[in-house]
């Protein structure tokens, strides 16, 4: 679908998420030939440069994550990126972005809101107030949206008071991986697993996203956040939601978000005995990560020495409807983990009586495990039997490996996400009321941590967290993935 000419309003745009991801993302877009001739990208800052200075801070800040070749299209790329100084909060400096804004109602118009979430409502209104809203623009929301329920709410109403629902865009950019997308194309581009993908046959899901990484430049930000609201809240339910949705009527925004909704309004809710029992907090402290030693939480750079901000949460999840019910949802993330993945793992039961000289205990349970990340792909692991002349059976991996399979240039998800929005595809962005169900099941959690006056568990850095996390699913006779994985 080609694009028509647009402006792209970045605020936040000497930011981080600026530099590393929005314009490598556009600059690749570039290459590939998808920006139409009058496509401009103006960034918005308080930094009082001019273009050239700017342009230099984009050599200096950008050049080095962009992952496609930089050549001689560079320079037509930048010609593309305007600068404009002006402080968000002030309508009265917001002339110079007015006096740059082509004069064209039918003309595409994108705000970026790469800004602290406070500053979403202000900036929306003095966007209205200047004269920049037309019935063609359309804004995009950075996580995180909210810190509880109330400010989410609060949050939705006061951009809703300047946008239409169908013109925000809340963006998770996890959706936007090939991997995300693939699971919609699996579950519902097949008839395979349609019989299978339900309570009778499925044991339990885990969802993980894990990094080796720890808090970096990011503390300042993180110590207000924690685990919960970064990750947890919108990254893992998102997953959940596409993995347990009911089929939509089509691929199309609504029926897709209804689906996912159904989902959220499902989620068993927490009891005083749930919450004590099917959670667990931690706080990475020091220990060695790919052999080199890495500090504490609280020995990061100004970190609060009495800090409760957890880096890991495990959770167990259970979703109210005929397809789920009974079946765990595990859910985890943590930073200083001992490897970099995001991944789903779907088990299926173990089969009920061995016709071979094993014991059924020796059978692994067949799963389904969807990477999307590092490497993007499927396996599925089955029993086979091994060479030789005794009927041994081992389990063995069919392998899916999207790059191998698929020759053609991987697009990354904050690619694909900024080409949506300029088309005006919503199907991958939360609506309102999918954001406030979310935060609606999250927020006794915080809830529950805030009145017990609890401090996380800590755990080493460079393991797989806690071993509460382990005793966790240990209770209901499970373990995860690779608690459970077979030795050679």
């Amino acid at each position: 679908m080609a694009l028509n000419d647009f402006d792209l309003v970045l605020f936040g745009g000497s930011g981080d998420l600026s530099m590393r991801k929005l314009l490598p993302a556009m600059y690749a877009r570039h290459v590939a030939n998808d920006l139409p001739p009058g496509a401009r990208i103006i960034c918005v800052g308080r930094h009082e440069w001019t273009r050239e200075e700017f342009l230099a801070n984009v050599d200096k800040d950008s050049k080095p994550h962009i992952k496609s070749k930089i050549d001689e299209r560079w320079d037509s790329f930048a010609e593309r990126i305007l600068y404009v100084s002006l402080n968000a909060t002030d309508v009265k400096t917001y002339g110079p972005l007015v006096d740059t804004m082509r004069k064209d109602d039918t003309l595409t118009r994108v705000f970026y809101l790469a800004t602290p979430a406070h500053l979403f409502a202000k900036i929306c209104d003095n966007l209205k107030e200047a004269g920049l809203v037309t019935p063609n623009s359309r804004v995009v929301l950075e996580k995180p949206l909210g810190r509880d329920l109330a400010s989410a709410k609060q949050i939705n109403a006061e951009v809703g008071k300047v946008f239409a629902e169908s013109q925000i865009y809340r963006i998770d950019h996890y959706l936007g991986k090939e991997t995300v997308q693939n699971l919609l194309a699996l579950r519902f581009g097949n008839i395979l697993f349609e019989p299978l993908w339900r309570r009778e046959w499925i044991s339990d899901v885990q969802i993980t996203i894990a990094e080796k990484i720890g808090v970096g430049n990011r503390l300042g930000y993180y110590d207000n956040s924690g685990a919960l609201r970064d990750m947890l809240q919108n990254h893992l339910l998102q997953l959940l939601c596409i993995v347990a949705m009911e089929p939509p009527t089509s691929i199309a925004p609504d029926a897709v978000r209804d689906a996912k909704l159904q989902v959220l309004r499902s989620l068993k809710k927490f009891t005083p005995t749930t919450l004590a029992q099917n959670i667990v907090r931690g706080q990475y402290r020091a220990g060695h990560v790919d052999g080199q030693p890495v500090p504490s939480y609280r020995d990061e750079p100004d970190a609060p020495q009495h800090s409760h901000t957890e880096t890991f949460v495990a959770l167990k999840a259970e979703i109210d409807t005929w397809r789920w019910a009974g079946v765990p949802f595990y859910l985890r993330t943590g930073k200083r983990m001992a490897d970099r993945l995001a991944e789903i793992v779907v088990r299926f039961k173990p089969i009920p009586h061995s016709i071979f000289n094993q014991p059924t205990s020796s059978f692994q349970p067949n799963s389904l495990v969807i990477r999307l990340q590092p490497d993007e792909g499927l396996s599925l692991n089955l029993m086979a039997k091994t060479p030789g002349d005794s009927m041994r059976l081992k389990q063995a991996e069919l392998e899916l490996d999207f790059n191998e399979q698929f020759k053609t240039p991987r697009m990354e998800a904050y690619e694909r996400l900024l080409l949506d929005v300029l088309r005006g595809q919503l199907t991958l962005f939360m609506r309102g009321d999918e954001l406030e169900a979310a935060w609606e099941w999250v927020e006794p959690i915080l809830d529950h941590w805030e009145q017990a006056d609890s401090a996380p568990v800590p755990y080493t850095s460079g393991t797989w967290g806690p071993a509460s996390s382990s005793a966790l699913i240990g209770r209901d006779g499970l373990q995860w993935r690779e608690e459970a994985l077979p030795e050679d």
